[in-house]
């Protein structure tokens, strides 16, 4: 059996001390196969997003470790774990985070400069990715004007420069409106069927509805687990079935 791409064990993250002790995550287990899409799913407060910090590399847990590609994260220091979220992590978030600043094209290409491509490399592949995304109209346009669904296919194009391992979404869904919330999921689904591995944080089940696994969280603790029918194929059903 091979190795999963993406693994923690008896991974906790606590905040505060003493009787004002948080345990934001608690002990769990998980386990992300390459190419495979898992959901996180619970209700606000739950530890969803503290998870998907830890298991990236933004955070660092307590106790436990995490392992990516068979390189445990406590093992690195903090300029390598940085060039490991550089590198191997796309995040994707919420609140989209995007450079004011900057036009969508210059957004998307920024992780790749860092990483040292070329002006030009870093362009084509900006460009090749808002194609992708259904936004290559939309390059020189600011995030200002952009609609929220928008924004967001070019936040999920910038987690995707620099080919990452695994693309992690934290509630990618959460500001949108239904239009725009089905426009992101087609995406996800086409990052799915191209073999992206993902893993989704989200109350949402219209999001939830499409991963291949999904992972119920109360408190900290991982609830229940569940492999959904349909896996990929069956992906496309269920978004058709969102539009009724």
């Amino acid at each position: 059996m091979n190795a999963p791409l993406l693994s923690a064990r008896g991974l906790r993250k606590e905040y505060g001390k003493a009787d004002a002790l948080v345990r934001a995550v608690a002990d769990v287990d998980i386990d992300v196969a390459a190419g495979e899409t898992v959901a996180v799913m619970g209700p606000s407060g739950c530890g969803k997003s503290t998870l998907l910090h830890v298991l990236g590399g933004l955070d660092r847990p307590n106790a436990g470790q995490v392992t990516l590609a068979g390189q445990r994260l406590d093992e690195l220091s903090e300029r390598g774990l940085a060039r490991l979220r550089r590198d191997a992590v796309g995040f994707v978030f919420q609140a989209f985070h995007l450079m004011d600043e900057l036009t969508a094209v210059e957004n998307v290409e920024l992780p790749a400069l860092l990483a040292g491509r070329s002006a030009r490399a870093a362009r084509r592949r900006a460009m090749e990715l808002l194609d992708r995304t259904g936004l290559r109209d939309r390059a020189r346009f600011l995030p200002s004007a952009l609609s929220g669904g928008q924004r967001q296919r070019v936040a999920i194009a910038r987690a995707l420069a620099n080919d990452p391992l695994v693309v992690l979404a934290d509630e990618p869904t959460g500001n949108l409106d239904s239009a725009a919330t089905l426009e992101v999921l087609r995406l996800f689904d086409g990052l799915h069927q191209a073999g992206q591995t993902l893993l989704v944080v989200t109350h949402d089940s219209r999001i939830a509805a499409t991963a291949d696994r999904l992972i119920s969280m109360r408190d900290g603790e991982f609830t229940d687990e569940t492999r959904l029918t349909g896996g990929t194929t069956g992906s496309l059903g269920k978004l058709a079935g969102l539009e009724s």
